[in-house]
């Protein structure tokens, strides 16, 4: 059982206001740019996974089931596993170029392959 209250996520602790009253900025839900737009980053990332080599592609603006949908069909293209975590979308193995050519594919034009 959790015993500590989670009323609050942003930080704040205490305020010596008493008719203070903290209201939650609603999210906005951001339309999704057309993939010509769209300025993804495919890079190489080995930090925090044992020496493990994933492929990342950062950049994606829009909506999560959007990302949700890329995500899988890239893992399905290169044929390997992978997961989409806090906006990017993450492939076991090392598969720049397998990722490139299929954003390039799909017309995502301003994708750019680092490292």
């Amino acid at each position: 059982m959790n015993r500590k209250k989670n009323n609050d996520r942003n930080g704040f602790v205490y305020s010596t206001d008493p008719n203070f009253r903290f209201e939650e900025e609603p999210a906005a839900d951001n339309e999704t740019l057309p993939a010509a737009q769209q300025n993804l980053r495919v890079l190489l990332d080995k930090k925090q996974r044992a020496g493990k080599a994933v492929t990342l592609v950062t950049g994606f603006v829009g909506q999560a089931a959007d990302l949700d949908d890329l995500g899988k069909a890239v893992k399905q293209f290169c044929g390997t596993g992978g997961a989409v975590k806090e906006g990017e979308i993450i492939v076991q193995g090392d598969q720049r170029d397998k990722v490139l050519a299929f954003l390039l594919k799909q017309g995502y034009s301003k994708t750019k392959k680092i490292g």
